[in-house]
């Protein structure tokens, strides 16, 4: 009887151990995964509302991170839980009711699953917020009190982000871009959440010292392209001071050059365990980016519209594109602006059918939408387009021309129709869309590649519109994200700033350690 016993006793060790081999996330930590991203310009009348963001939840939110794929070897690290995630296409200033909607359904999600040893916080951090600045900082200074301070938070962000105080406060990892354009932004969030495994199985849990460097510079995007110098310099030096003994990573934020807000600048921020070596890194990024504020050039050559179109026309290599870059909507502009278009059908040289091929990419018009699909491809459209929101520098433009293609089912644009006006293609749309792949054309049946001129709503051109350029020329129209800084009316963002103003002082640029997160008060 004894034997029996304990033969029954081992069988049952030997099934609870083989269960204990076949359940390993009783003993993984507990990641959860928030975050809305936007880039926002205050300078465009256009709002965007709680439909935008096109919020995933739970599962759904996972297959935005490839490298939390079910075959990937970081998803089985971690129990994860996603609670709301959600990225809109840059715009006007979030309305304050989509902001608290947002919000609040990522902290009620929260909630219902504590605790978690840790947090992947995925923004972007140019979100503006009518009536509240700073909304990035806002929403995890929320989240700290639903997870409290001892999860860690590790946050993942766009170079052309903010980062306030209060923000890498609570923040115990931090980290951004090193490529404009962006082709490491899915790098960049994967080394946001290695980070984070990699200190909680250590067992190091939070770095010891955050140093942040505010810098007095604000510039756009198409003047701090990696791809061109001092850019392509001043990033270069990330890598290698977030592998320097005593260092966890490194990031240089160029800032939101289109929001008038306090925090947007230029910062620098370094986290490790070693307070000398993250404050000396981060002084070391923050003086060279200061030292090479005055080589800053825009990444193509600029000229008004009209010299774009006339050194288009002279041009003997095709496509020639020219980016409409005052109502870029991939930085914020409200992508309806009319006068680019208008201007370019003033122009006697696309007058006729067989003139010079011009694509012209985009302007919203449902209503003209409307009317391509009642006429039909191939037959006459007559309508008005575009300056619904933003109708500040031109009326809607008069369209009257041959529909050559529709389609269906663009996500941002819905529907999309090529309307033909003497030699110029003009994309009309549902809604406003972004246009920077090649397929975004020949889906419609156009040919970029072939066409004399391509005008694309943009600033620097993407990566596919780059290598399709025969030669480019960034011109320097109006819109709510105007490439001439100086001529917004900026009033609230901090003075002195470079390159308002020309003559000031060397600026204070050493590194100030921020509290840790459990260290707020």
């Amino acid at each position: 009887m004894k034997y029996k016993i304990t033969s029954f006793v081992f069988l049952l060790l030997m099934t609870a151990s083989t269960k204990a081999q076949r359940s390993p996330k009783k003993n993984l930590p507990r990641i959860a995964i928030a975050g809305i991203a936007i880039e926002s310009s205050t300078f465009s009348p256009a709002h965007t509302d709680e439909a935008a963001f096109h919020a995933q939840y739970g599962k759904d939110l996972l297959k935005v991170y490839p490298f939390l794929s079910t075959d990937s070897p970081m998803l089985q690290r971690a129990v994860w839980i996603p609670t709301l995630g959600g990225h809109a296409l840059p715009g006007g200033a979030v309305t304050r009711k989509a902001y608290e909607s947002l919000v609040n359904k990522t902290l009620d999600s929260l909630k219902k699953h504590l605790p978690y040893d840790g947090l992947f916080f995925d923004i972007h951090g140019a979100m503006s917020v009518t009536g509240l600045d700073d909304p990035e900082g806002d929403f995890i200074v929320r989240i700290r009190k639903v997870v409290g301070t001892k999860t860690i938070i590790s946050t993942s962000m766009d170079l052309h982000g903010n980062v306030s105080w209060r923000l890498a406060a609570n923040s115990d990892l931090i980290t951004c871009y090193r490529m404009a354009p962006h082709e490491d932004a899915m790098q960049t969030k994967q080394r946001a959440v290695e980070n984070l495994l990699q200190r909680i199985e250590s067992g190091k849990g939070k770095p010891k010292y955050k140093a942040y460097v505010s810098i007095p510079i604000l510039l756009p995007g198409e003047k701090t392209s990696t791809r061109i110098e001092p850019g392509k310099t001043i990033y270069a030096a990330v890598a290698p001071a977030s592998v320097q003994p005593g260092v966890v990573d490194a990031a240089i934020w160029i800032g939101y050059a289109w929001a008038d807000e306090p925090r947007n600048h230029a910062v620098v921020m370094v986290t490790g365990d070693d307070a000398i070596a993250v404050k000396r890194e981060a002084t070391q990024l923050a003086k060279r980016f200061w030292d090479l504020r005055n080589d800053f050039v825009f990444v193509a050559p600029t000229g008004t519209l009209e010299e774009a179109l006339t050194k288009a026309l002279a041009s003997k290599v095709h496509p020639y594109f020219i980016s409409d870059s005052g109502d870029n909507p991939t930085a914020g502009g409200a992508g309806d602006v009319t006068w680019t278009i208008t201007e370019i059908l003033k122009n006697p040289a696309f007058a006729k059918p067989d003139g010079p091929s011009l694509i012209y990419a985009s302007i919203p018009g449902p209503e003209l939408v409307k009317k391509a699909i009642a006429a039909g491809v191939g037959n006459a459209v007559d309508g008005y387009a575009g300056a619904a929101v933003d109708a500040r520098f031109a009326p809607p433009v008069h369209l009257t021309g041959t529909v050559e293609s529709i389609e269906y089912g663009d996500k941002d644009a819905e529907v999309e129709v090529v309307v033909k006006v003497g030699s110029v293609h003009v994309i009309v749309t549902q809604k406003r869309k972004p246009y920077h792949k090649e397929i975004d054309f020949t889906r419609l049946g156009l040919q970029p590649r072939k066409a004399d001129i391509v005008v694309v709503k943009i600033g620097y051109l993407e990566p596919e519109l780059f290598a399709m350029r025969a030669d480019w020329l960034l011109a320097l129209t109006p819109g709510g994200v105007d490439q001439n800084l100086e001529r917004l009316p900026f009033k609230r963002i901090q003075r002195p700033m470079f390159p308002f103003d020309k003559n000031m002082k060397m600026p204070d640029l050493s590194a100030r350690l921020v509290p840790l997160s459990g260290r707020l008060k």
